[in-house]
């Protein structure tokens, strides 16, 4: 997993691309371009297409730095947001893929910008569980938390994820169906 961002590091971040600073762009593709690639690779199956998805998420962060709302979530979870929607495009335009598979592709983008979005301790514990193959007893002593603190973490690191199947489960706003 990519590392994280702290609110207080996303901020800085924002500053320093709104007054084009190269070495902020630097900084931030050293520690996010492995996440915009993967959820873009997820959706498309082909590595020269998650490339230049990867581009384009980057070129547009560096063009369009304002578009960023600290208040609205982590930088993490926006770029993951630009890839996704971009990857999914991407695939329903070039018209190659049957539709069956634009929706899957859809929902695997959506459960990936969701697993990307949440909280660290609920995304440690799904991985934790499921990556790992660890009970819930194995998560708590991995993450040294209480049994009960971890059956609540991936009770509701599952919630999230039940919403990827599309708006009628709970989806986005504006997903593709």
């Amino acid at each position: 997993m990519a590392a994280g961002t702290s609110p207080r590091w996303d901020r800085a971040m924002r500053q320093r691309l709104a007054r084009a600073e190269e070495a902020a762009l630097g900084e931030l593709y050293d520690r996010l371009a492995s996440t915009v690639h993967s959820l873009a690779h997820r959706v498309l199956e082909d590595e020269n297409a998650a490339d230049e998805v990867t581009r384009e998420v980057f070129t547009h962060v560096w063009q369009h730095p304002e578009e960023f709302d600290p208040g609205g979530g982590t930088l993490r979870s926006w770029l993951a947001g630009l890839a996704s929607d971009r990857a999914v495009r991407r695939l329903r335009e070039s018209g190659t893929a049957p539709e069956s598979r634009v929706r899957r592709a859809a929902t695997a983008a959506r459960a990936d910008f969701i697993v990307t979005s949440m909280p660290t301790p609920l995304r440690d514990a799904l991985d934790s569980a499921y990556h790992q193959r660890r009970t819930y007893r194995q998560t708590a002593r991995d993450l040294n938390v209480t049994e009960d603190e971890a059956r609540r973490r991936l009770r509701l690191g599952l919630q999230l994820l039940s919403t990827a199947g599309g708006p009628a489960a709970g989806g986005r706003a504006g997903d593709v169906p």
